[in-house]
């Protein structure tokens, strides 16, 4: 099989020499502990992406800053926890024709497998007179999403042994993609964002305040995979970064193929997000409030090839032959020899950003305990965006004043409910936590999922303490 080295592993891992999310706060480790329960919750920087009216809010810190908080999670629906181990620890280890079955029975899932890594390499804010807050930051997303259906997983696994090559008889009469793979979803996307965000008070009455914020962010595309098959209908299409060293073949030398060549994350797109918030204090302890992140679209340009409905190939290989499953599945849906598609050189494509609804609501009894709940709804479907609406509880509770305990109860987002836990050593200007986003998928024998999000260098000076 041509080895591409496109690899949605290798988009996780990239993340974390950077500077080493479920939803887009696992660089934000104080919202991980809290399952991502953050609308109400989120002050000073760490309010970029998720709801920039709280730069408004009065009483917190006067200048924040941190130099790295990074985070990453793998879950699945359909695998057991010695599965999903396996995919994580044992990947040089050979499958066998039972493991292979088993897999191939395992993945036939919407929600098959799931991962994120979020990593903020700079991040800070500054309360400035009349203005507002303002926050700048640079972060590091990356999301993918796979989803198979029976004859997809079978393939994967089985590869020239698939069943559906066997009934399709000796005459070779192999039915189109959009009906064989039916329901199958692929998702994958890396990118590097510059974020700038403002938020200022609008409405200063003694029982009700009203906040208003906007943020920007410029983003570098550094890799992408979108595909999507409905009944009589195929969207693939994929750009990648040099770095993942694909050998496009034949397709280089078309002229209509825009190749980018290079070492390192050299940016195959170009694109510009805006969110939008309102946040609203009635009294001293109810808060509300409401946003639209990542409203925008990315321009892919570089190394960009398309496929479109057409008969299945038949593969000369055996399928996915070791636990490293994510990089030899995209040998088969990606770009290269032994691919079940026949893709074509494109010179740009538009895609849309993954806009999402917030809306939250928080009760913040005192500095020492604060609870709230939180809906996140995608507004479409596109690679990086959540696979069904996010819903979750939280809480921070400061036993002693150096401490903050966070947890919660969320489900959805393509992970189950989970039961969040984070730990937050804290003083008036500094902060070192860790957290997880769910600590019963950690034990878990079935819907297993593991993250970790962390951060040591948070400061804070001036204001009040959150």
């Amino acid at each position: 099989m041509q080895r591409t080295r496109l690899s949605l592993l290798v988009g996780l891992a990239l993340t974390v020499p950077t500077v080493l999310r479920a939803q887009n706060e696992l660089s934000n480790f104080t919202a991980t502990g809290r399952g991502g329960v953050a609308t109400t919750f989120a002050t000073d920087y760490q309010a970029i992406g998720i709801n920039p009216a709280n730069l408004g809010r009065v009483g917190g810190a006067t200048f924040s800053f941190t130099l790295g908080e990074v985070g990453a999670g793998l879950g699945s629906q359909s695998l057991t926890r010695q599965q999903l181990r396996k995919f994580i620890y044992n990947t040089r280890d050979q499958l066998p024709q039972t493991d292979r079955l088993e897999l191939a029975r395992a993945f036939t899932s919407d929600n098959a497998l799931n991962l994120n890594a979020d990593a903020t390499t700079l991040g800070l804010s500054v309360q400035l007179p009349v203005i507002g807050g303002i926050a700048i930051s640079n972060r590091v997303r990356t999301a993918g999403h796979v989803g198979l259906n029976q004859n997809a997983a079978e393939l994967l696994f089985l590869g020239r042994n698939a069943p559906i090559y066997t009934s399709a008889g000796a005459g070779g009469n192999v039915p189109l993609v959009s009906e064989a793979l039916a329901g199958t979803d692929l998702q994958f996307s890396l990118l590097n964002e510059f974020n700038l965000a403002w938020g200022t008070r609008l409405i200063d009455l003694p029982l009700f305040q009203l906040s208003a914020g906007a943020g920007y962010r410029y983003i570098q595309g550094l890799g992408i995979v979108d595909i999507r098959v409905k009944p009589g209908d195929l969207q693939a299409y994929s750009s990648m970064s040099p770095l993942f060293d694909i050998d496009y073949g034949s397709i280089a030398a078309n002229p209509s193929f825009n190749i980018r060549n290079g070492n390192g994350l050299k940016p195959v797109g170009t694109g510009h997000g805006f969110d939008l918030g309102l946040a609203a204090e009635a009294g001293k302890a109810l808060r509300l409030g409401v946003a639209v992140t990542d409203i925008g679209h990315m321009d892919w340009e570089g190394n960009l090839v398309t496929a479109n409905d057409q008969p299945l190939k038949r593969l000369n290989s055996s399928g996915v032959g070791t636990y490293n499953f994510i990089k030899e599945a995209t040998q088969i849906f990606a770009a290269g020899t032994d691919s079940l598609f026949n893709y074509q050189a494109s010179q740009t494509r538009r895609a849309e950003l993954p806009t999402k609804l917030r809306a939250g609501a928080g009760l913040r009894i005192s500095e020492y305990f604060e609870a709230g709940l939180d809906v996140t709804l995608p507004l479409n479907n596109v690679a990086g965006n959540l696979p069904s609406a996010f819903v979750g509880a939280g809480l921070d509770y400061k036993p002693v004043h150096w401490l903050r305990l966070s947890s919660g109860l969320t489900g959805g987002a393509g992970y189950g409910v989970s039961v969040p836990l984070g730990f937050t050593l804290t003083t008036s200007a500094y902060e070192a936590g860790i957290s997880t986003r769910d600590v019963i998928g950690l034990v878990a024998s079935k819907n297993p999922y593991v993250s970790v999000a962390a951060g040591f260098l948070r400061f804070k000076f001036g204001g009040q303490s959150q």
